[in-house]
């Protein structure tokens, strides 16, 4: 009886300490902190547990059928380079600040099922930046997603330049898209260049003539 009374008494006291820590601000939240690598490496296991444990009911369909590899590399292309980047091409400058990390999906690729990368595709993982696309993507979409994760770690720079020609899409680095950072772009965070003097003002016959100074008053 005593046992479990102490075993109620730490119980509390451990929920206690817990409710104080959350209420008083001491946790770090900022996304340019890291943790502790203890703290990460119990996140990583948890999310890796997670993800395994609900991934192993789902059974994946054939993924090598080139309609359907091509399909998903155009939803990557579309959807996941612009924070994991690609073979040849770069994260956009706002995913650098992401905290933690996203991922290179050419490791992933390479490392997860088939179904693990379907789970994680249709249903996201919470706190990371990474969101699920179930609400905008069918199964089938998801699934062509997949076949292209899983060809990525196959390709080098040129081989994923000459897919997205194949499929009609634009070369790596021949658009700046947001965040980028191609010169006068939506990326480019430097400063305008000055107009020339009179860069603003009409030119040319016809132009209305600039307003006549005011007398001063007197």
């Amino acid at each position: 009886m005593r046992m479990l009374r102490a075993l109620i008494v730490l119980i509390v006291l451990l929920a206690l300490l817990g409710i104080g820590f959350a209420y008083s601000g001491l946790s770090d939240v900022s996304a340019s902190s890291k943790e502790a690598p203890w703290v990460r490496q119990i996140l990583v296991t948890v999310k890796d547990r997670a993800i395994a444990r609900r991934a192993a009911g789902i059974t994946a369909p054939p993924l090598a059928d080139p309609a359907m590899v091509r399909t998903g590399l155009v939803h990557f292309s579309e959807m996941c380079v612009t924070c994991h980047g690609g073979p040849g091409v770069p994260a956009v400058e706002f995913a650098m600040g992401l905290n933690p990390d996203a991922p290179s999906l050419a490791k992933e690729g390479a490392d997860q099922s088939p179904a693990q990368l379907f789970w994680v595709v249709k249903n996201g993982i919470k706190m990371t930046g990474m969101p699920a696309f179930g609400p905008t993507h069918t199964d089938e979409q998801i699934w062509a997603i997949v076949a292209f994760l899983k060809r990525l770690p196959q390709l080098d720079d040129a081989g994923y330049a000459a897919m997205l020609k194949q499929a009609g899409l634009p070369a790596p680095g021949a658009a700046s898209p947001e965040g980028q950072g191609g010169p006068g772009g939506p990326g480019d965070h430097r400063p305008a260049a000055a107009p020339p003097p009179g860069a603003g003002a009409p030119h040319g016959p016809g132009a209305p003539p600039p307003p006549a100074p005011r007398p001063p008053a007197g």
